[in-house]
């Protein structure tokens, strides 16, 4: 990965230096015909799956709303749960950290390695440590960290981004991956075979056997968790590979970042998040690879098990009460693949390792919307609200997103909207004005241009202006009612 990076808005998450926002990365974006190829190829397929595994339920609507309970449940009540996992935890002889931001997990991460005395480790696909740019601080301490998903690896030796939460790698196809393994792998380790095609099976050949080395002589690996059970301390990956089982099950020391939110309060609740997960997010009845751990076992994985709890900005968006619906997320991208936005610009447009809806309403919220770039993703959407209606637990994004866009006018992020909005809300909270714009609106109407003027004119770029009637509603109600 690029070491050219910054902290935006101070919490953490990694952007490349320079980072536009969003309307300018996207309009790059669409232009790139491969790209979207790639994506639209990608995102339809697994939607269609998606839709097909879903429909076999017949209860998916009572699911739902179960894993939308237990959450909001959860966060209502996330200080007992959290000291709760955490006594559970250290009783099953594990320990605890807690890191208020990206920097306090990265020192507490890097010291845990070099304790060890190792300089390198191995790790299980996590969102929270590209969130806090993990990578990026062991490598300034002399740490090689390998990437063990095979998206994720993808994305490491081509020096990339990943640009989708369950597959980093979609904008990538078959013919780029074997030029990125064929050209970069030697440099990382096993080199790729001689004679490498771009056949699925040779591919994913080359990538068992270049981990494989890995694997056998890593002896600290770093994980994420998709969920962690309060009651027994019990921390849960769910996988497609078999990858993060080795990373789990071979090192001697194993170091999980987590965000606070991923906790669940019972083993009774983790059986929703089984059946709603593997659906949304690979169209699966079940993950073919789900490992559970807690604490350690003498002579069974790893003997030393350490957990960061990871905040970063999650406090502060569970005080919202419109916002902090978003911390229900379980990463499951079936929000991206319905995306019509997302589609077209791809994950790397939004500038953050969360792209797509869910990350236009999780990131200004982690990071705020201080800058440019944060304070245009609520406005990253068409607001069509496919995203709530396939989310499995029921994060009503357009919601969110209205509310994160009055935040940005309200903070004067956009002055053109801002004055528009204030402007409208003196008009409608008068009945005599409001009337007298109707009737001057609709004698004028002739002289409407079909685009709008300034910096307006973006908006009329694809789609004309509506044309207004003759004469407004209330004018023809008065003249025709009874």
């Amino acid at each position: 990965m690029n070491s050219a990076r910054s902290t935006a808005g101070g919490t953490g998450d990694r952007t490349f230096l320079g980072m536009p926002a969003f309307p300018q990365a996207a309009a790059r974006a669409v232009r790139d015909e491969r790209l979207r190829a790639n994506l639209r190829h990608a995102t339809h397929t697994i939607r269609d799956k998606r839709a097909r595994a879903v429909a076999e339920l017949a209860d998916w609507a009572q699911l739902r709303a179960a894993g939308k309970a237990v959450k909001d449940h959860t966060l209502r009540h996330l200080d007992r749960y959290l000291v709760q996992l955490e006594e559970a935890v250290t009783a099953a002889g594990g320990t605890v950290h807690w890191a208020a931001d990206a920097d306090e997990a990265n020192r507490i991460v890097t010291g845990l390695v070099r304790a060890t005395g190792e300089r390198e480790v191995v790790k299980v696909k996590s969102m929270a440590t590209q969130e806090i740019g993990l990578n990026e601080a062991l490598a300034a301490a002399g740490i090689t960290a390998y990437e063990t998903d095979l998206a994720e690896l993808i994305v490491q030796l081509g020096d990339d981004r990943p640009s989708h939460i369950l597959v980093p790698a979609i904008h990538r196809n078959r013919s780029e991956i074997r030029e990125i393994f064929a050209d970069r792998m030697a440099a990382w380790g096993r080199p790729a075979p001689e004679g490498l095609t771009d056949s699925p099976a040779e591919l994913a050949e080359a990538a068992r056997l270049h981990l494989r080395e890995k694997f056998l002589r890593a002896r600290v690996a770093v994980s994420g968790a998709n969920f962690m059970v309060a009651e027994t301390g019990t921390l849960v990956v769910v996988e497609s590979e078999g990858n993060g089982r080795m990373c789990l099950t071979l090192p001697d020391t194993l170091i999980s970042v987590v965000g606070i939110e991923k906790v669940v309060p019972t083993w009774r609740d983790l059986e929703v998040f089984l059946q709603l997960l593997p659906r949304s997010s690979t169209a699966e009845r079940m993950n073919p690879y789900t490992s559970l751990w807690t604490g350690t076992t003498d002579g069974d994985g790893p003997s030393d098990v350490h957990l960061v709890l990871l905040d970063n900005g999650r406090t502060a968006a569970l005080a919202d009460q419109v916002g902090r619906q978003a911390l229900r997320c379980i990463r499951c991208s079936a929000c991206l693949n319905v995306c019509p936005v997302y589609e077209r610009a791809g994950g790397h447009a939004y500038g953050s390792v969360y792209p797509g809806p869910i990350g236009a309403i999780l990131t200004p919220q982690l990071r705020g919307t201080a800058s440019e770039l944060d304070a245009s993703l609520p406005y990253a959407s068409s607001l069509c609200g496919a995203c709530y209606e396939v989310c499995p637990v029921a994060i009503d994004i357009p919601e969110v997103l209205v509310h994160l866009r009055e935040r940005v006018a309200e903070q004067g992020g956009h002055q053109l909207e801002r004055a528009a909005m204030t402007a409208a809300g003196y008009v409608l909270d008068h009945p005599a004005a409001l009337a007298a714009a109707e009737r001057l609106a609709s004698r004028t109407r002739r002289l409407h241009p079909r685009r709008m003027p300034g910096p307006g004119r973006a908006w009329t770029d694809t789609r004309d202006l509506p044309e207004l009637p003759a004469e407004p509603f209330r004018d023809w109600w008065r003249r025709n009612r009874p």
